[in-house]
């Protein structure tokens, strides 16, 4: 037995279409299917239940005042060959 963990979209017209490749050909399979709807975990929590300070973002957004910063001249980089 394998099991393959897949993430998909259900479309608008509420069927889920699955393209699973199990690298097997000309054989018969038993598949199980579980869902489980995932939903974002921060979805409807403000940043004081995610654990921030009341004011935090509203303390540090756009205060920065210190000289301004620069991002100095990049050097040249390795190019390096792909392993095969």
């Amino acid at each position: 037995m394998q099991s393959i963990k897949v993430r998909s979209h259900v479309g608008s017209d509420g069927m889920l279409h699955l393209q699973v490749p199990v690298g097997i050909t000309d054989t018969d399979l038993e598949v199980i299917v579980v869902f489980q709807r995932i939903t974002p975990a921060t979805e409807g929590k403000t940043p004081e239940d995610l654990g921030w300070s009341p004011g935090f973002f509203e303390t540090v957004i756009g205060s920065w005042e210190g000289e301004p910063l620069v991002r100095p001249e990049q050097l040249e980089y390795e190019i390096r060959e792909e392993l095969l």
